[in-house]
């Protein structure tokens, strides 16, 4: 990992059209300007994390289905 030190309103640039400019600095905060090409997601990393939590229990639940689903459907083919 690469640590920078910046002071307000100053720039780190990621890359070609990614810059970080220090907006703001306050208690524990840092207030941060991302300016990036369109095409370029840009996601807080708790909201990565919920979304990754979500597909997990999503997929689980979608797995229980099937399987219920399988057992039915044996269930009514031997029947």
């Amino acid at each position: 990992m690469l640590v920078l030190t910046r002071k307000l309103g100053q720039n780190i640039v990621i890359g070609n059209g990614i810059s970080v400019k220090i907006l703001k600095i306050s208690h524990n905060k840092v207030r941060l300007g991302i300016s990036a090409p369109e095409d370029v997601p840009i996601f807080r990393q708790e909201v990565i994390d919920r979304i990754k939590q979500f597909n997990r229990l999503a997929s689980a639940t979608d797995h229980m289905r099937l399987k219920k689903a399988a057992y039915v459907f044996k269930r009514l083919i031997n029947y």
